[in-house]
């Protein structure tokens, strides 16, 4: 394929279906942007082999899709199946997903002889080491955590969990809401009546100093939070 245009493909049994698609506009739409059908098709077909230009027969399409409608069987193929990447795409969406994948390890990560979080750079170089593959497709936490498991035998690294109670008094808690949600997970909340909030949290421990730190300057130091088992 030419970087002017790739395909998109499907596989369903014994049967490959494929499409040609402008590649940026192809990507925008596998990544939820809304773009329409006619910008992303070269040609109004489907083929068993864009490469060779075989197509693929009316009846196969209506057994196999029910349907013969080309924009149809096209946004399942873009839905459901595989989009082809350019080597400018693929470069640039591996990139982003290893700096997701980096900051993620980061800030939910400790380095378990410090109790703090491992740099970026740090990261980084030991990922480089160990020369990991990156899905660009796939999710960034799901795969910073296998990440995680193979940095291990070259990095000290842990992924503890800490609970905790928290208490905002009533003309802080407005503000204090977003950050206790930028750090934690809230597993039971409650406003009580004097318009105080009171939560139960979970947050990874490398995350608990900088949590509290953050929360002191928004709060004055007027809020009170427990360790939990």
């Amino acid at each position: 394929m030419s970087e002017k245009h790739t395909s998109a493909r499907i596989s369903i049994g014994n049967d490959r279906f494929e499409i040609l698609v402008k590649p940026d506009h192809a990507l925008d739409y596998v990544l939820g942007k809304k773009v329409d059908l006619s910008d992303i098709l070269v040609v109004d077909e489907i083929f068993t082999d864009a490469k060779k230009g075989m197509k693929a027969s009316e009846k196969k399409l209506l057994v196999v899709f029910g349907t013969e409608n080309v924009r149809e069987i096209a946004e399942k193929i873009l839905r459901d199946g595989q989009l082809q990447l350019t080597t400018a795409q693929r470069r640039q969406l591996v990139e982003q997903k290893r700096r997701q994948i980096v900051a993620f390890i980061s800030r939910h990560c400790m380095d378990p002889r410090t109790k703090l979080p491992h740099p970026p750079k740090r990261i980084e170089q030991a990922m480089e080491e160990v020369r990991l593959s990156i899905d660009p497709f796939k999710e960034s936490e799901d795969q910073a955590r296998d990440v995680i498991q193979a940095l291990r035998p070259i990095l000290p690294i842990s992924m503890e969990e800490l609970r905790l109670a928290v208490k905002i008094p009533a003309e802080y808690a407005p503000r204090a809401y977003g950050i206790v949600k930028d750090f934690a997970r809230i597993e039971r909340e409650e406003w009580q009546v004097d318009g105080s909030w009171v939560a139960v949290v979970e947050m990874p421990v490398g995350l608990h100093g900088p949590f509290l730190e953050r929360l002191g300057r928004i709060t004055q130091g007027n809020m009170q939070t427990k360790t939990l088992k």
